[in-house]
């Protein structure tokens, strides 16, 4: 299915549904780059991880595979991945992830997947609404934490000395 289907992506829930997902629009697939972008020049300095686009697929503990906007992984914990692993969707929950919402997803949808990367092990997500100019903070333990029309993001002891400005992205 996914051969003939190009121009979608596809990720499965822990109970095992398939969700087709259209490509994102230009709009939207712009600021995802940017946000690729920003994340990339940091970790080339830093060392510190492995970063991921779009496109990646992960296939988390519960079971379900998914793929984040934008996501990096610890490097001793990708290191500790066989390379059969790594090639196919890596048995493993990022350290972070990003959600971009594009005009077309439901916010309910995207919510519950940013909680279901906090369950699997995420330490740090970022869930940016530019419709409503506002972003979603998960961590473990803690309430989402909603910023109105923010500045910067701080990636705090995950990507240590990492903050994204978004007057680019919102």
């Amino acid at each position: 299915m996914c051969q003939k289907n190009r121009d979608y992506r596809f990720e499965r829930t822990a109970s095992g549904e398939l969700l087709i997902m259209a490509p994102t629009g230009s709009d939207t697939g712009n600021y995802n780059f940017d946000l690729v972008v920003e994340l990339g020049i940091w970790n080339k300095q830093t060392k510190l991880g492995k970063g991921f686009d779009s496109s990646t697929g992960f296939t988390l503990p519960n079971g379900a595979e998914r793929s984040p906007d934008v996501s990096w992984i610890k490097i001793e914990r990708w290191n500790a991945l066989t390379p059969e692993q790594r090639v196919k969707f890596a048995p493993i929950c990022p350290d972070f992830v990003v959600k971009l919402r594009s005009p077309s997803d439901s916010l309910k949808d995207l919510q519950e997947k940013m909680q279901e990367y906090i369950e699997n092990s995420a330490r740090l997500g970022w869930l940016i609404d530019r419709k409503n100019q506002r972003v979603e903070i998960y961590r473990p333990g803690k309430d989402v934490e909603i910023l109105d029309n923010p500045v910067s993001l701080s990636g705090e002891d995950v990507l240590p000395g990492f903050v994204l400005h978004l007057q680019q992205i919102m």
